[in-house]
């Protein structure tokens, strides 16, 4: 393991999502996020946090959502101090929260880009919504690639060993000849990073899956702020102005510049507003389970399925049924009995006021049912 005085290391848990694609369960005021999606007892932030907790202390994790789900997640009471749940003014993708995060960040800490301190301040940034096995080596990949990045003035990101040619995915390349980064732990392997590829075809991602050279790019960053500051600054000026602009406005406590500021970011991804053009990133290959749960057939691969392939959460009743995946959050038994007959790779999701029934292979279609229900102006979101 490389040594070096780490400094100060603070981590963001990206929360804004709306969780579209676990409707009916998953609703405009408790999305993906505050459900319990993984077979554990724990919400999916509740779970982002505690695999941080050793690592990174509570004070020091803050949960960047969106304005209408500060309450509930503050509610939620997830394990950070309520200060520390911050909330955009409005959507502009990754890209805008980490800039926003950023800013409030060191409006908080008061920390100046001439400062020492700032030199040595150091940002993970996980999501909320992926299920991460082996708390453990979790924590020391996260711990690993950080000191990488630190030592390489680099922006740094955790690649996931490919198990299928999955097209809903990005990619990352390491090079060719398979030489990791020297100086790190043998366990973990930190590669520079040759190039990201956007989600490719069905064929792309049999060539990739093959290569054993690309990894899928799980969404979660590492970086010194002054590293992320300087990125910005070559590939994306626009967004590390509006950065220093904020961190100003919020230091003066000037809430409509804050929003004014924000309002004036492009809606656009951090991997492609700077990930994807920075001049340095590297990737460390995870060495712990990892699934993105981004939709109801994840349930597959969160939970143990019986004998007949059937994931079952809640009460119901499976009869010669294969391959199924049903969810009763309706209450107890003695309130509503949830029962399929030969069915088979079916999604079936029941609450106490909606029922979702689905082909597995038509998960992604339920946005169509929620922009409906949008249209309807239906309380059912």
């Amino acid at each position: 393991m490389a040594t070096r005085s780490r400094g100060k290391r603070v981590a963001v848990v990206m929360a804004g999502g709306s969780g579209e694609r676990f409707w009916p369960l998953s609703r405009r005021l408790r999305p993906k996020q505050l459900l319990r999606l993984t077979g554990s007892a724990a919400t999916m932030l509740d779970e982002s946090v505690a695999r941080l907790a050793p690592l990174i202390a509570p004070d020091d994790i803050y949960v960047a959502t969106s304005q209408i789900l500060v309450e509930p997640i503050r509610t939620a009471q997830s394990g950070v101090p309520d200060e520390n749940v911050i909330a955009e003014p409005c959507k502009r993708n990754t890209s805008g929260c980490l800039a926003y995060a950023t800013a409030h960040i060191l409006a908080k800490e008061d920390v100046a880009e001439d400062d020492a301190s700032f030199g040595n301040l150091s940002m993970a940034v996980v999501t909320a919504d992926q299920s991460i096995g082996d708390g453990d080596a979790f924590r020391a990949t996260v711990s690993t690639v950080l000191d990488a990045a630190a030592r390489e003035g680099a922006l740094a990101t955790i690649g996931i060993v490919p198990t299928r040619p999955e097209t809903g995915y990005g990619y990352v390349r390491t090079p060719d000849d398979d030489r990791p980064l020297d100086g790190f732990s043998e366990g973990i392997r930190v590669y520079r990073v040759t190039d990201f590829q956007e989600k490719p075809d069905a064929a792309r991602a049999e060539v990739f899956l093959a290569s054993g050279r690309y990894l899928w790019n799980a969404g979660m960053f590492f970086w010194r702020v002054a590293d992320f500051m300087g990125e910005l600054d070559a590939v994306c000026p626009s967004v590390s102005e509006a950065v220093r602009a904020m961190t100003r406005a919020m230091r003066a406590g000037d809430t409509a510049a804050v929003e004014h500021i924000f309002e004036g970011l492009k809606d656009v991804s951090i991997d492609i507003a700077l990930m994807e053009r920075a001049r340095k990133v590297i990737v460390a290959r995870a060495s712990f389970p990892w699934d993105d749960v981004g939709s109801w057939p994840a349930l597959e691969r969160t939970h143990t399925p019986d004998a007949a392939g059937n994931v079952n959460v809640g009460q119901a009743i499976l009869v010669d049924s294969r391959r199924c995946i049903v969810y009763n959050d309706a209450g107890e038994v003695s309130q509503r009995v949830v029962a399929l007959v030969g069915a088979e790779d079916l999604v079936v999701v029941v609450t106490r006021d909606a029922i979702l029934v689905m082909p597995k292979n038509r998960a992604q279609d339920v946005r169509e049912v929620v922009s409906e229900l949008k249209r309807r102006g239906a309380a059912q979101l």
